[in-house]
């Protein structure tokens, strides 16, 4: 099933406040230290000849095929047939981590409070409502967006 959204950063624009992350665990009640979002420096570049810092944003890639989904022993953790999201059943996560181990790019994170996992779900519950992810919405200078995808965007495993 291929994704139907996907969060798109334009680097140019980050200044690297990370708003984005802060207002991410605000949403979700949660306390510093799982990260769903991360805003990662990549150290300086020139940029018009002018050396700046450099930011990149990442989150869940919500895979076509996502190991983490497959790795859970319990189904805790799922993806949506509807749109691709990716997302943890609370109810069912029993704090296994396998989800953790399986995922190659990092985005499933323990909530040491809950004793389990959490990741980016892409705010489903605000997508839900037709509205944006909390972290574009809070972006300082509007680098994130929230895009529906055409088909032919995908292709991350």
């Amino acid at each position: 099933m291929k994704n139907k959204y996907a969060i798109i950063q334009d680097k140019e624009r980050c200044i690297g406040c990370l708003s984005c992350e802060v207002y991410c665990l605000q949403n979700k009640q949660l306390s510093p230290g799982p990260r769903l979002c991360e805003i990662v420096v990549l150290g300086k570049q020139l940029q018009t000849g002018i050396p700046r810092e450099s930011y990149v944003y990442m989150s869940c890639f919500h895979c076509e095929n996502p190991a983490c989904v497959a790795a859970c022993p319990t189904g805790a953790m799922q993806k949506r047939e509807s749109d691709g999201i990716v997302f943890v059943d609370f109810d069912r996560c029993i704090g296994c981590k396998a989800c953790m181990v399986a995922c190659p790019w990092g985005a499933v994170q323990w909530n040491p409070e809950a004793q389990k996992v959490v990741k980016c779900d892409y705010c489903k519950d605000r997508v839900d409502q037709g509205l944006k992810p909390a972290c574009v919405t809070v972006c300082t200078t509007g680098c994130l967006s929230f895009r529906e995808l055409d088909g032919a965007d995908t292709d991350t495993d």
